[in-house]
Order: C-alpha cells, then structure tokens, then sequence
C-alpha cells in the first residue's frame, strides 16, 4: 500500500553513506575528507601525524 498523507511509508529513509579517510590529517586525505563531509557522508578518519585532532575538528566542523 503506498503512503499516503494518511498513513505513513514503512521504508525508512536511505542511510547517510559512511566513509573511510586514510591520511585525513594532512594534505590530499585532508582535502578528500572536507569534500566528502560537506556531500553528507559520515567519515571514520584514520590519521597517524598529531595534526588528527585539528583535522577532525575542522572536518567535523565541515559536516555539519
């Protein structure tokens, strides 16, 4: 039965994509990571360098 104003759809809506960044700390990660934050996609970020924390906040930032 489809939805009507009346009766709600029982589909619910498509998940936001999640998204693994490598090297999100600096450089092309950072850049590939603030793009795709801002298309909506929820990001697991993967950095080594003490920059992580600084990154994720703008990234972060970025997505909302």
């Amino acid at each position: 039965m489809p939805a009507t104003p009346d009766t709600p759809s029982t589909v619910p809506p498509a998940p936001r994509p999640v998204t693994l960044v490598t090297g999100a700390a600096a450089r092309i990660g950072r850049a590939i990571a603030l793009e795709l934050a801002a298309q909506g996609h929820d990001l697991v970020l993967h950095c080594r360098a003490s920059q992580a924390e600084a990154a994720s906040t703008e990234i972060g930032r970025a997505h909302v």
